[in-house]
């Protein structure tokens, strides 16, 4: 059923009736498809009223009510369903089984990319890591530092709030001269300390201290003009 206009009579009748009457009897004595009458009512800015989404005629299911067509899907105590016994809503077909995701496989990008435990990149950061596993959910963390597997192989897991690092000028990606005579094991704090701008580079922190010193002397002569001015 297609309609191309509405006239305005049917215009009137709609926005007279359609707050309060069910849109499939509107659709069907116009002539048109229920979506029509949404389209339409829309356009027109018209709702239904509380009134009627309150009753059983809107077709919303009303709590505390009990109606019929809620009862008979409803399931029943003692009822067996279906599906009783059965593993899963598919798989019983040879034919699904043969297309099932099998646990530990891979496909796209994930089997492109794969490579096996034991190989090695470098990070971001110029480190050479070692993948160790396959199941951490995290994929970055399936790779360890070579340099902390030298150190934790001789001396065992890494104490909480510690870390393996190089030391001055031995830092390498080279597996060869990753040694233990070239690492050692810091706080986090001394690494934070050893890492500040002003303790790598010494030119820097006068720079910083000679910003500093014309900083107070700047604020000093602004503050003394502004006494001399009061």
């Amino acid at each position: 059923m297609q309609r191309r206009f509405w006239t305005d009579e049917e215009i009137a009748r709609l926005k007279r009736e359609y707050a309060h009457r069910q849109t499939g009897e509107l659709a069907r004595e116009f002539g048109c498809s229920i979506a029509r009458v949404y389209a339409k009512a829309g356009e027109l800015g018209l709702h239904k009223s509380e009134s009627f989404m309150e009753s059983d005629r809107s077709g919303r299911v009303q709590r505390g009510k009990q109606d019929a067509r809620m009862i008979a899907t409803r399931f029943q105590k003692g009822q067996t369903s279906w599906n009783k016994g059965v593993k899963g809503i598919c798989g019983t077909h040879e034919n699904c089984r043969r297309t099932q995701f099998k646990k530990g496989s891979m496909s796209g990008a994930a089997q492109h990319n794969y490579v096996p435990i034991g190989s090695e990149r470098i990070s971001k950061d110029g480190y050479l890591e070692r993948k160790v596993n396959d199941d951490h959910p995290v994929p970055a963390r399936r790779w360890v530092g070579v340099h902390r597997l030298v150190w934790e192989a001789e001396h065992g897991p890494i104490p909480p709030g510690h870390v393996v690092c190089f030391l001055p000028g031995r830092r390498t990606a080279d597996p060869e001269r990753i040694t233990l005579d070239a690492l050692e094991l810091v706080s986090r704090a001394e690494l934070a300390h050893r890492n500040h701008p002003r303790n790598r580079d010494p030119e820097l922190a006068k720079l910083v201290q000679l910003k500093g010193a014309i900083t107070r002397q700047v604020n000093r002569i602004a503050r003394e003009a502004k006494e001399k001015q009061s």
